[in-house]
């Protein structure tokens, strides 16, 4: 801190108040101890001193506190110095006034007054010392007295009060500095604290935990034991914000977080990574039968009801297991693992746990792998509709047909629809993909209305994932508009698992879609939740029986027995029924016994490319004539 901050934060009025008085009272004190002594000189010099300290007192009321400061530092140095010039010299008792007056100088000035005055102090010595040694000024000593006994008390008592306020500065400042110390420590372990720790439950975080594994790790190298990551996140938990608010959800967070503390060891490491992720760090694990122990208790624990604000929940979780030495030899390899199995843990059917192992890393490979082909196939426009005829059985002629989605990778070969679809939903691509599926669809009926072909239905698969964005609307009413083709002429395929979700939203669009024009259907009937509520609330226009029923129809009578009761069920309810995966005559004879309106499969045709089908349907319509 410089001198100029220092006098800064001392100059108080106050406590320059305190000692301009006393040094007001120790002057005139001296003053009148001159006037008895008849010393006329110093006692006017004295009186003066006092009555430009009265005038200090008088700034300092006027708030001119540093002014003040000035006068009577230049006061004092100036009549100190005169009385020692015209009285005894440096024998005089005012060069005791010097420290005190430094001392003064040290509390109310800057550094460069300081040290100026410590000068001038030098030079008033020299010069008067200098004036009795060559004659030419001489100070007289005098008898020791009453007089100089008073001076030289007054002074020290002066100067003993300076020091007094400036040691008790000292002891203050010094007890602010410890206590800021102290707040800064504190500011810094609370900032650390937040740093390293959830912020809503307390719970380690990611930054902190993988310190602790470090340590662990350490000491397990030494014991030859094992650490067990136990990575999960909440099945379905955006449920919960969805319905009942986050705060809701923040409470059931911290209720997670408190059961998890109480069913873990001593040694064993809870966090959270943030939103609905948990991370169990299992350390001195001896043997797999342990970990396995843990996992269930927690797929236990977490499904016993929570209490939040009065309002009764439970969830589930999906738990992914990852081991170390085995499955990794540092924290971020053994996070990735235990983030592939919990995914696996969810495609399994979740609230379940799955231990890492190598063919995961390969499968993660292979996704991305694929992901990126996707994108590539769409920006290079490789993927391809291929159109599978739908036949009315009864006149044996072509009513629509099925565009079915095509990759030809152009290193990979053929890859099967069932294998890069899922991975499509799963990366978001299905929306891009979907919406070209549509527009390819409807461009492509309308060119063969140009050609002839002008009684076609086509028949498209629509993803429930592409729904639960809400774009799919749009994308049709674009599709329709672009191709110029009618809405009376696509049919939509959607699956049971959509309609099982029942939402007022995805009712309301089916609604809209049906009021364009547009025909639904549903695909793969039977293999699903099936439901008579469904077909009544969206109203459908058609049912497709999933060819696994199809294909056994006429060796099994269980899957007979479910297309006749589908058939009748969707007569009933005013639907025509599709079948397919019909492969031979004899699975025909039986459907038009049954009263199957449609179908579709290769006793007819595969799917063919657009060329093929429109040779294969001018070919069947010349035949027809």
């Amino acid at each position: 801190m410089t001198a100029s901050n220092y006098s800064t934060l001392t100059l108080q009025p106050n406590r320059l108040g305190k000692v301009v008085w006393a040094m007001l009272v120790a002057l005139f004190l001296c003053s009148m101890l001159s006037f008895n002594t008849s010393d006329w000189k110093t006692t006017a010099l004295l009186f003066g001193t006092c009555g430009l300290l009265v005038v200090a007192l008088w700034l300092i009321r006027q708030g001119l506190a540093r002014q003040a400061g000035n006068l009577v530092l230049v006061t004092l140095t100036v009549s100190m110095s005169f009385v020692i010039f015209i009285s005894q010299g440096i024998r005089d008792p005012a060069v005791l006034a010097f420290p005190g007056i430094l001392v003064f100088a040290s509390m109310f000035a800057t550094r460069r007054v300081f040290i100026a005055i410590v000068g001038f102090f030098f030079i008033v010595l020299a010069v008067v010392a200098a004036g009795n040694l060559q004659g030419w000024h001489t100070n007289h000593v005098a008898e020791l007295s009453i007089r100089t006994l008073g001076y030289t008390l007054a002074i020290l008592t002066v100067t003993a009060f300076f020091v007094w306020l400036m040691a008790t500065d000292l002891r203050s400042m010094m007890e602010r500095l410890v206590q800021e110390n102290e707040r800064m420590r504190l500011s810094n372990a609370q900032i650390d604290k937040l740093a390293r720790h959830d912020s809503l439950t307390g719970l380690p975080n990611r930054l902190e935990v993988r310190d602790q594994f470090d340590q662990a790790m350490l000491a397990a190298q030494k014991g030859r034991s094992s650490i067990a990551l136990l990575y999960f996140d909440l099945d379905d938990f955006k449920s919960v914000n969805d319905s009942l608010g986050h705060a809701t959800g923040d409470l059931l967070l911290c209720e997670i977080a408190n059961r998890l503390q109480s069913s873990v060891r001593a040694s064993d490491i809870v966090s959270r990574h943030g939103g609905d992720e948990f991370l169990i760090v299992m350390t001195n694990v001896l043997d797999d039968a342990a970990v396995t122990t843990m996992a269930s208790k927690i797929l236990s624990f977490l499904e016993q009801p929570f209490y939040v604000d009065g309002v009764e929940l439970s969830t589930t979780c999906s738990i992914g297991i990852a081991l170390y030495p085995l499955d990794g030899s540092d924290f971020t390899s053994l996070m990735k693992g235990a983030d592939m199995a919990m995914y696996r843990a969810k495609e399994s059917g979740r609230n379940a746990f799955r231990y890492f192992d190598g063919t995961m890393n390969t499968s993660v490979v292979e996704h991305l792998h694929l992901v990126t082909g996707i994108r590539a196939a769409l920006a290079k426009n490789e993927f391809a509709l291929y159109y599978q005829p739908q036949y009315d059985l009864g006149s044996n002629k072509i009513i629509g047909a099925e565009a079915l989605l095509r990759w030809n990778h152009p290193e990979l070969g053929y890859i099967p629809p069932n294998k890069f679809v899922p991975i499509a939903e799963r990366s978001g691509l299905i929306h891009e993909l979907g919406r070209w599926v549509i527009n390819e669809a409807c461009r492509q009926v309308k060119e063969w209305q140009g050609l002839g072909i002008d009684d076609l239905v086509v028949a498209i698969n629509i993803s429930a994932v592409q729904f639960r964005r809400d774009n799919i609307e749009r994308d049709v009413i674009n599709a329709l508009n672009v191709s110029g083709l009618a809405a009376n002429f696509v049919e939509l395929e959607l699956t049971e698992s959509l309609l099982m979700a029942d939402s007022t939203s995805l009712t309301e669009m089916l609604i809209r879609l049906r009021g364009l024009g547009l025909r639904l259907s549903i695909d793969d009937f039977g293999t699903g939740y099936s439901n008579l509520g469904y077909l009544k609330n969206f109203e459908v226009h058609c049912l497709k029986i999933d060819q696994s029923f199809i294909r056994r129809m006429t060796v099994n009578n269980n899957d007979a027995g479910i297309v006749r009761a589908i058939i009748e069920m969707a007569h009933s309810l005013g639907l025509t029924v599709v079948a397919e995966g019909i492969e031979d005559d004899a699975t025909l004879q039986r459907l038009i016994e049954l009263g199957c309106e449609y179908g579709q499969g290769f006793f007819w045709s595969p799917a063919l490319p657009p060329a093929d089908f429109f040779a294969y349907y001018m070919n069947s319509e010349s035949i027809q004539a």
